[in-house]
Formats: structure tokens, C-alpha cells, sequence
């Protein structure tokens, strides 16, 4: 047996083995990591550590680090009760909203990541308050990111049309653009219709005028008593809290906020380093408002996605990727080698960089993509959507933002149908893909 199949045989029961036994999948992929490092692979300790992800441990921390202080401050609390009532209590329009905000962000040319590090924590809070499925709210935030990250001047589709040009292909940024924003509108729908959006809708046309009005008149009581009401128990309410108000904590944090979000998509400062800062200098001029924000981080979401990518650029660096993309290059029969790439680009971006899959795959499929046999503008597009709406994977960058950002009663359940939902999505988008965008030959 090579050690490339043994790698991949480890990698597999590991899965299995975390989710039979009560263990982090993490710490068990850590342990992978090295065995197989040192054993199969012959590398030094130093080599295998060398594939942790640093950065987005630093992400990770970071941002549930600064929105754990938001919480303490009440300032997510602040941002929900605008939110509502500027979609005047529909809250079935909210997930709808940050799909279209983080499709903004993201189209413009910021780092899918950034854009779901900076909505996730405020749409995330907003389902928890609301009885929104956080299922539902996270699918759509990533999706939205996903989607308009293959706009011209977005991150995945300027990627992915140098990568094509450079190889000497025809290429179309539209076509690409359209299909992929289709693809992640659609799987959004699906999601929607499955995990409570009919619910949301009916729920919606009966309270909307109701949560108005009771916060209307909150603030109207407030304001004539000169101090902050009790809110009813509406539709959609919280029950006896009051509306929270913009006292200096939560000022400072929106302003902190409002800086990441600049450094970030502006400036291009990296989002976790960023965040951290913002969290700091919070917690240095409001120490009180910080107690208990660093038990707060999502350390065990933080081990668990380090173990597996590290397990999994350890596979990367030892070639085991590209062994797969040569032996499907060497497939006889272009369709079918066709779909065994986007297969492959689907299986390895839900736990890994879907930017490095799309620089790595698409030079593997120019050899038979040459011949004509294959539409290249088909083939790159379906691979490009196999590879990205797969970021709803908890393994992920995007997808492990979300269950970090969920609320630590539903966290465990988040991650668990996350990962239901992306190891679906795995299997069902290179399939839909390919049939769709090569299979026909429409776009030769």
C-alpha cells in the first residue's frame, strides 16, 4: 500500500473514530498528523507543525475574542435591535439581508473570510435572539460571501480567470460569475425552505406590525420617562430586556468594529491580527466589561480546525493531492476525468484553501482540456463551484467562523449538521455542476 492511500486510509478513520468516541476531532487529527508525518511520510516533527494554520488560529481567536467583549457590552445586543426594526420586524428578510451584504463586500474584492468574520458574529447573535435556525443564518452568510467572490474583481474570480489565461485557455469572468452566484442563490433557497424559512415567513406577516409597535413605544416611553423601558414580550421579543442604548462601551466598540471592517476591506490588514487589537484596547480602557470575554473564545473550535488542516496540508505539501490529480489526469475518458477533478476539488477545499484548489486543479486539467474534448469555460466554472460552495463546511475558514460565532448552547448541533450540510454539498455540487456546465457541451 503507498503511503499516499495510507494517508488518505488515516485520514478517513479519523472521522470515523471522532465520531464514534466523545473526542475532539482535532487532537485526534493532531496526533494523525504526526504518526503518519514521521512514519509514512519520513518528515521532521518541525515539518508536520509547519502545516498549522496560523493565520487562522489568529482569525479565529481574534474575532470571538472582540465579539465576546461586543456581547459582555451589550453592543450585539445594540446592532440586533436596529436590525430589526429597520426590516420593521420581518425577520425572515434578516438571513436574506446578510446573504446580500456579504456578497457586497466580497464582489468588491475582500477576502471571503473578512467579510464572514465581520457579519457572521452580528448575524449569528441576531439568530439566536430572534429563533432564527443558525443553520439557516450561516449557510447564507457564506453563501453570499462565496457568490461574490467570483465577481471580475473578487478574490476567487480574478484567481481563477489568471489562473486560465496564464495556461492559455478561453475564459469567460462573466459566465463564471453568474454561475456561481446562481449556485450559491440556490443551495441559499434550499437551505432556506429546509431549516425554517416558511416558518419565518408566516411568522413574519403576524408580527412585523406588532414588533414595531412595541418598540416604538419602548422608545417613546423611554424618552418620556428619561430612561431606558422594558420591552414586552412580542412576537420576535426578548422578553422583560430593555432596548439597549449607545453608552460609551458600545460606541467605542462599534467605532473598533467600524475600524476592522476599514483595515480589513480597505487596507487589506489582516483581519485577525486586526481584531485582536480592537480587542485589547477595549479591554485596556473597559477592563470591567471584559471579565470572562478570553474563556469565551472558541478554543475547542480553534483545536479542532488547526488539527484537521494541519492533517490535511501535511497530505498537500507530501504530494498526496497532486498524486490524486495525476492519476485522474491520466483517466481515458475526458468527461469522466472532468468529473472526478471537480470531485476532487470538492472533497479537498471543504477542509482546506479553495483559493490554493483553484490554483493547483485547473493546470492539472489543461492537458486534456487542450484537446477540445471538454468545454474549458464549462469544466473551470463547474470546478470553481465544486470547490467553493463547499466553504459551509465547519472545516473551513468560513464555516468554522460560523460555528464559533454560534451560541455555545447550539454550538455542538451547528457544527454537527454544518458538517451534514457541507459533506452533502461535497457530493451534490460536483455532480449538479458537471451535468449542468459540461456534460451538455453548450459553452465549447
Amino acid at each position: 500500500m503507498s503511503s499516499e492511500v495510507v494517508a488518505l486510509v488515516v485520514l478517513v478513520l479519523v472521522f470515523v473514530v471522532a465520531g464514534v468516541r466523545s473526542i475532539n476531532m482535532g487532537a485526534l487529527a493532531l496526533v494523525a498528523a504526526f504518526v503518519v508525518g514521521t512514519t509514512v511520510f519520513g518528515v521532521k516533527v518541525a515539518d508536520v507543525l509547519g502545516g498549522f494554520p496560523a493565520n487562522l488560529f489568529v482569525i479565529l481567536v481574534g474575532v470571538t475574542y472582540l465579539f465576546a467583549l461586543a456581547k459582555n457590552n451589550g453592543t450585539v445586543d445594540w446592532i440586533v435591535h436596529k436590525s430589526i426594526v429597520a426590516v420593521r420586524g420581518r425577520v425572515a428578510l434578516v438571513p436574506w439581508v446578510m446573504f446580500v451584504v456579504c456578497a457586497a463586500i466580497t464582489a468588491i474584492g475582500a477576502a471571503s473570510p473578512a467579510a464572514v468574520a465581520l457579519v457572521a458574529p452580528v448575524a449569528m447573535g441576531f439568530a439566536a435572539r430572534y429563533r432564527i435556525n443558525p443553520v439557516l443564518m450561516g449557510l447564507l452568510v457564506v453563501q453570499g460571501a462565496t457568490g461574490g467572490s467570483f465577481s471580475p474583481i473578487g478574490i476567487f474570480g480574478a484567481i481563477t480567470t489568471g489562473v486560465v489565461t496564464k495556461s492559455g485557455l478561453a475564459s469567460s469572468p462573466a459566465i463564471l460569475f453568474l454561475s456561481a452566484m446562481g449556485a450559491c442563490a440556490l443551495i441559499s433557497l434550499i437551505a432556506f425552505a429546509f431549516l425554517g424559512g416558511r416558518e419565518l415567513l408566516r411568522r413574519g406577516r403576524e408580527a412585523a406590525e406588532t414588533e414595531v409597535m412595541v418598540l416604538a413605544e419602548a422608545g417613546a416611553g423611554s424618552a418620556a420617562a428619561g430612561r431606558e423601558p422594558r420591552r414586552g414580550s412580542g412576537h420576535g421579543g426578548t422578553g422583560d430586556d430593555a432596548p439597549p442604548r449607545l453608552d460609551a462601551p458600545r460606541a467605542l466598540t462599534l467605532a473598533g468594529l467600524l475600524a476592522l471592517g476599514v483595515g480589513a476591506l480597505a487596507f487589506g490588514l489582516d483581519v485577525g491580527f486586526l481584531a485582536l487589537a480592537v480587542a485589547v484596547t477595549l479591554t485596556l480602557i473597559f477592563p470591567s466589561a471584559a471579565r470572562g470575554a478570553v474563556d469565551k473564545i472558541s478554543w475547542g473550535t480553534v483545536l479542532l480546525i488547526g488539527g484537521i488542516v494541519t492533517y490535511v496540508s501535511l497530505l498537500e505539501e507530501q504530494g498526496t493531492v497532486k498524486w490524486l490529480g495525476d492519476g485522474v489526469a491520466h483517466v481515458g475518458t475526458p468527461l469522466l476525468a472532468a468529473f472526478l477533478i471537480c470531485l476532487i476539488g470538492a472533497v479537498v477545499s471543504a477542509f482546506a484553501s479553495t483559493t490554493g484548489i483553484l490554483g493547483a486543479l485547473i493546470p492539472l486539467a489543461v492537458p486534456f482540456l487542450q484537446t477540445g474534448q471538454v468545454s474549458a469555460i464549462g469544466l473551470i466554472t463547474a470546478l470553481a463551484i465544486s470547490s467553493s460552495v463547499v466553504d459551509c463546511s465547519p472545516f473551513s475558514t468560513n464555516g468554522a467562523l460560523v460555528v464559533a460565532n454560534s451560541d455555545t448552547t447550539v454550538r455542538d448541533e451547528v457544527f454537527k449538521r454544518l458538517m451534514a450540510w457541507g459533506m452533502t454539498i461535497v457530493v451534490v455540487a460536483p455532480v449538479l455542476s458537471w451535468a449542468a456546465l459540461v456534460l451538455p457541451g453548450w459553452l465549447a
